[in-house]
């Protein structure tokens, strides 16, 4: 199968709105930014994330995070000061884990709660990814990007399940963030070039395979560049890898994780 053009990748939402502005094209300022909050402790940096996002969405007991963890990102600020300013769009979710007075702060002040207790055949993650696409029909899929926190540590096996969320969405672009790292697909039937936001992401990178082996990779701008290589579980796979320049270009015959690693935020 022949691929279409390149896909590019760019990290700004790692960077403020101002400094965003200054460093990126106009194909990157079109972005529309979604955030999802799951049920892990905030990275340092979700008050940015919340900035440049359009929609904004708690999964359930991400919901909790988002009351109580928050204020501890603001110093010197009255912590119900921060809970009326930081206050989702929606929270969706078999509500299993909210707790009622979270739910009911929310819900006061105008959020919108979907309780999808009967369908437990899909993760909260896909729960509200399946909302956010439902609520933006008319948004270029190619400009929407989703960012999702809480996504990486805590159980191995919600881990897991985020990740398998990428390859069911594999047509749009959705980022899994803790303070540490970024992961996100990068389907197979697209050439990739991923600009290197230098200033708060690397030298640390992967590139992983999912679902199958991979028969055939080749990258540019990495230590170890791949070439033509056959990557797969039980044989290579590229981690601890490193950036060298500001430009990766990556293709591949099967779908690969991207991964790299944050400066301090």
């Amino acid at each position: 199968m022949e691929k279409e053009e390149f896909m590019c990748h760019a990290s700004t939402f790692l960077l403020p709105l101002l400094e965003k502005e200054n460093n990126t094209s106009t194909l990157e300022l079109l972005t529309k930014y979604a955030l999802i909050i799951l049920n892990q402790p905030l990275p340092t940096f979700t008050p940015m994330l919340w900035n440049h996002a359009q929609v904004r969405v708690c999964a359930d007991g991400g919901a909790n995070r988002l009351y109580h963890g928050m204020p501890h990102l603001f110093t010197n600020q009255h912590s119900e000061l921060i809970q009326t300013r930081f206050v989702p769009d929606a929270i969706k979710g078999d509500m299993d884990s909210i707790q009622t007075e979270v739910l009911d702060f929310y819900r006061n002040l105008g959020t919108k709660i979907i309780d999808e207790s009967h369908d437990q055949d899909t993760t909260d993650l896909h729960k509200c990814i399946t909302y956010i696409l439902e609520l933006t029909p008319d948004v270029d899929k190619s400009k929407l990007c989703i960012l999702v926190v809480g996504a990486l540590g805590g159980r191995f096996d919600h881990e897991i399940g985020n990740i398998n969320v990428l390859c069911s969405f594999s047509g749009t672009r959705i980022i899994l963030l803790s303070d540490d790292c970024l992961i996100h697909l990068l389907p197979k039937n697209h050439h990739h070039k991923i600009f290197i936001q230098s200033s708060v992401e690397g030298p640390h990178c992967g590139l992983i395979p999912i679902g199958m082996p991979c028969g055939s990779s080749t990258t540019t701008g990495l230590q170890w560049d791949l070439d033509n290589t056959e990557m797969k579980f039980g044989g290579l796979v590229s981690t601890s890898n490193i950036v060298k320049g500001d430009i990766v270009t990556v293709q591949s015959d099967s779908d690969l994780l991207w991964t790299i690693s944050f400066k301090k935020l």
